[in-house]
């Protein structure tokens, strides 16, 4: 009896834990972690960022590489290790704390290995063993997960309730695509629970209609043809990526930095030479709003649905207001 509640008070904790997941690098999973961490915790939502990436782009994104809070992943390996919960380096903004990765998480895929050895694959609970205890005081938790690594992977996949899935529309982020479908299948094994949440094409030119809709029937593929998509895409603007990650700003941060520059002519008058913000970062910001809506809405959908015992997915793509 004591074991299911405690299932129970681990569901519940883990509700809104959302892995961002696709075997190929560089289709955008730490941007849309950052970006709507970001967006999320400034509306007003406490939020949770876990970095299970060995390369920590996340504290590049939020600015806070080599600060006193980066530890390079020792505090989630440590946790994982001794079976304590996380803590979490709080208010990296406000009502926004990180789990941060790093280079010493290179020591996790062996203790896992040997772990998967011994208990099989019911070991991959574990980071949502020590995740839960914190989860539980968090309205959203995203979950940054690593290319290319599957026993990683699986961890996130073990302890999340969603997946939220981007992809650019070439052939590589596709396949890394696919890929994860077929972990996604082995993960329900253990985490019955674990749902596709959305598939958002990333870094997608607004005109690409064509190459768009080919990808989109790609990912139905993968999916059996039931998968939830969300309508927002992420367009590719590069001086603005560049401006993120080199000053450590999110994109609605750039969008008022840029508002508040002086204009061009300005600075050509005064002599000035201020290296500028791309105007680009406005649509970027705005498209990152237009998709923490979605997010949000399929959450509620989806509990909505639970709550009422109804097996309905959740509708990506829909437009009307989320409640907390």
């Amino acid at each position: 009896m004591a074991r299911r509640t405690s299932d129970r008070d681990r569901d519940f904790a883990l509700s809104r834990v959302i892995a961002i997941v696709n075997d190929k690098g560089g289709v955008g999973k730490t941007s849309l972690a950052a970006n709507l961490g970001g967006q999320f915790a400034g509306a007003g939502y406490r939020t949770l960022l876990l970095d299970l990436n060995r390369q920590a782009n996340l504290a590049d994104d939020l600015g806070y590489r080599g600060s006193d809070i980066d530890d390079e992943g020792a505090g989630l390996l440590g946790a994982i290790v001794a079976g304590t919960p996380l803590r979490p380096a709080e208010d990296v903004r406000p009502q926004l704390d990180v789990v941060c990765g790093g280079a010493r998480l290179e020591d996790l895929t062996p203790i896992m290995v040997s772990r998967l050895q011994h208990h099989g694959r019911e070991a991959f609970r574990v980071l949502g063993d020590v995740l839960a205890p914190v989860a539980a005081g968090y309205e959203v938790v995203f979950i940054d997960c690593p290319p290319e690594s599957t026993i990683l992977t699986d961890l996130a996949l073990a302890s999340a309730r969603w997946v939220l899935m981007p992809t650019k529309s070439d052939l590589g982020g596709l396949l890394g695509m696919t890929l994860v479908a077929e972990r996604f299948a082995l993960a329900r094994e253990i985490n019955a629970r674990l749902g596709l949440l959305g598939v958002v094409l990333f870094a997608t030119g607004s005109r690409a209609r064509a190459v768009q809709g080919e990808a989109l029937a790609a990912i139905d593929e993968a999916f059996g043809g039931s998968s939830p998509r969300f309508e927002t895409t992420i367009r590719h603007a590069e001086r603005t990526a560049q401006d993120a990650r080199r000053l450590g700003k999110l994109a609605h941060e750039l969008e008022v930095e840029a508002a508040a520059q002086p204009a061009w002519w300005e600075e050509l008058r005064t002599g000035s030479r201020t290296r500028r913000i791309s105007a680009t970062a406005a649509s970027v910001a705005g498209d990152y709003r237009a998709l923490g809506i979605e997010v949000l809405t399929a959450l509620q959908a989806a509990e909505d649905a639970e709550k009422t015992g109804k097996s309905r997915r959740p509708r990506a793509g829909a437009r009307r207001k989320a409640r907390a």
